[in-house]
């Protein structure tokens, strides 16, 4: 069965050759394999990188570019009867990762699967505590309601065919499709022996930028979430000093509790902005929360 790795890219130079390296060295399987990169307009050596790794290379322009969009296109280029969407800074941990998150949709268990995410060295303390969250150490296959996330993720062409990304939202645009094919009674299933390292090199903006925006997307995908003052001000300190509690548990407090206060600081009033936010998007505006620069 040919499946398809779609990666979207900008600027991805960084980690994309660690990426094709890790696909080349998995044990496939049944799954034979073809790589597709949609890049956004590149310009620090992501192409050539792609290109000595044989990827099959399309483009997506700055003024084109939305997260769903960017996928639809990269998936229309793709052939497999299974679509693998992986971030270009997301690098699997083991040669078992690509026939773990497929099987489950090759044998009918699920139309739509999503793996385990861990953070790497230099991820910050708090991104860790997230990914802990929602990337337990056990599998649910299928599992109960819609939660999936597109940097380690597959889905049957049948299921993209028939729903495609919303390309319009701001950002989760798999929680996005992933409700409506749940409502349809499509499944969804979490595999945590399909792991990936996930590697944000972000500033303090953009790590308030990423959640303003998914928070901005969620008011379309679960509208009865409302983030008030109140939380807002809850939140940040709760999340605090839980993460400063398990710093100093793991004797790496020193080391982390400056970094802590500022990744909660960002990730709520992000958060809170994107759910109170509710202009329509200018051009300035969709540069802003779209492209991912």
């Amino acid at each position: 069965m040919l499946t398809s790795i779609v990666i979207r890219t900008l600027d991805e130079a960084r980690y994309l050759g660690e990426l094709l390296e890790a696909i080349g060295q998995q044990e496939t399987g049944p799954f034979q394999v073809e790589v597709v990169v949609i890049d956004s307009g590149s310009t620090d050596g992501t192409l050539e990188i792609a290109e000595k790794h044989g990827c099959t290379i399309t483009h997506i322009t700055r003024e084109q570019f939305s997260f769903g969009r960017s996928l639809n296109m990269g998936c229309e280029v793709a052939q497999g009867a299974i679509l693998v969407l992986i971030s270009g800074h997301c690098v699997p941990t083991d040669r078992h990762w690509l026939r773990n998150l497929c099987l489950p949709i090759a044998d009918g268990k699920v139309d739509y699967s999503y793996g385990k995410q861990v953070g790497g060295p230099e991820s910050h303390f708090s991104e860790c505590r997230i990914f802990g969250k929602y990337y337990p150490d056990q599998s649910s296959v299928p599992q109960d309601g819609f939660f999936c996330n597109n940097a380690n993720s597959a889905i049957s062409r049948q299921a993209w065919d028939r729903y495609r990304f919303d390309e319009a939202v701001t950002g989760l645009e798999d929680m996005e499709l992933a409700q409506r094919l749940h409502r349809d009674g499509g499944r969804i299933g979490y595999v945590a022996d399909a792991c990936v390292y996930h590697y944000h090199s972000e500033s303090w903006k953009q790590v308030r930028r990423r959640f303003e925006r998914e928070a901005l997307a969620l008011q379309k995908i679960m509208p009865q979430i409302h983030v008030r003052r109140r939380d807002l001000l809850r939140y940040i300190v709760t999340s605090i000093w839980h993460d400063w509690r398990r710093a100093w548990s793991d004797k790496v407090f020193m080391a982390h509790a400056w970094e802590i206060v500022q990744y909660r600081i960002c990730q709520y009033t992000g958060s809170f902005k994107g759910n109170h936010d509710h202009r329509v998007l200018s051009h300035a505006e969709k540069d802003k929360y779209f492209y991912p620069s």
